[in-house]
């Protein structure tokens, strides 16, 4: 058995103790190391009702806000590299009907960078599909709605617009441009991994976006992303050979962010095993990335922890940091 299979077989313990416990249906946990040595195993089911299906290693998920930096971050990072966009300009350079009513609102002077790092005033959560359904009326809403301001947070908005601002850029919707090697905007419902038993559409979601408004807008920068601990492997893999283009997603904007990623800080969901040199992101759904420059290992926990709904205990804070620790502390295993 090699060093890494020894790790993982440390980390699966508490995914497969969760399961067991009933507090998620079912997950997978992937590791790779810059060497390229790739392990990932599954435990669990992918679904519970209306039908039961079993997990695999090559189950699809709703990678929910992953979709940050999966799929919208490198696209506006290759933006700027390639002078299209300058990341300390506000969004009005390209979206100039933002807030165009009234030329001085604060709206109006957030950058691009300032949305990277959830340096802006926008509310942490904000129901725009209770809006209607037409997606570009609700899109219209985003750029035209008074936001109220607030202290900076974590907040959807910030990637909605940067969305709206690669639309813009490209003359396309977001479900039009490609979502990367491995990536795709939904999954075979018999290959996916079930969410929620969802209120507003009144069915179990399957291979459809979870995510209310980016369901609402047909595509957004925040969520909608879907793809198998594989691809997220993959994409892990190419960030641990540090290209020149990827150094921003480690360089520090606060205390706990990057451009688009958590870095690593006491208490987060990476763990506290981990090198400084960590950066990492989580997903609504029960999803998460991890990235070890320093030891040049990532891994990806993904789970189903919302199936059947969202109101019930799953620990998955908790099971994202003991998993962390284990992967992290394995190092010399």
């Amino acid at each position: 058995m090699s060093a890494l299979a020894r790790v993982l077989d440390a980390a699966m313990a508490p995914l497969a103790a969760a399961v067991a416990a009933g507090r998620v249906p079912g997950g997978v946990l992937g590791i790779v190391e810059r060497s390229g040595e790739r392990l990932v195993r599954s435990v669990g089911a992918a679904q519970l009702v209306p039908i039961e299906r079993p997990m695999t290693d090559q189950t699809w998920f709703d990678l929910a806000s992953l979709t940050k930096v999966l799929f919208t971050t490198p696209r506006i990072l290759a933006l700027a590299a390639a002078g299209r966009i300058d990341l300390d300009a506000p969004l009005t350079t390209v979206i100039p009907d933002f807030r165009q009513y009234n030329p001085d609102n604060w709206e109006r002077r957030v950058t691009f960078r300032q949305c990277l790092g959830h340096q802006t005033p926008f509310p942490a959560v904000f129901p725009i599909y209770t809006y209607g359904r037409d997606p570009d009326l609700l899109r219209a809403f985003v750029l035209q709605h008074e936001w109220q301001a607030g202290p900076a947070v974590y907040s959807d908005i910030n990637f909605i617009l940067l969305g709206l601002a690669l639309e813009r850029l490209e003359g396309r919707s977001i479900r039009q441009l490609e979502p990367g090697p491995g990536f795709a905007w939904s999954a075979a419902p018999e290959h996916a991994a079930a969410t929620e038993d969802d209120t507003w559409r009144h069915r179990v979601l399957v291979g459809e976006v979870h995510d209310d408004n980016c369901s609402a807008l047909m595509g957004a920068g925040h969520a909608g992303l879907f793809g198998t601990a594989d691809a997220v492997l993959a994409f892990a893999a190419a960030r641990l050979g540090d290209s020149g283009a990827d150094a921003l997603i480690r360089t520090p904007l606060s205390a706990r962010r990057t451009h688009g990623w958590e870095r690593a800080h006491e208490g987060w969901s990476g763990g506290d095993a981990c090198s400084a040199a960590t950066i990492g992101h989580t997903g609504f759904t029960g999803t998460g990335v991890w990235i070890d420059f320093a030891r040049g290992r990532a891994w990806t926990l993904l789970t189903n922890r919302i199936h059947p709904t969202r109101h019930a205990e799953s620990g998955i804070v908790a099971l994202r940091r003991v998993t962390g620790d284990l992967v992290s502390e394995q190092q010399e295993a």
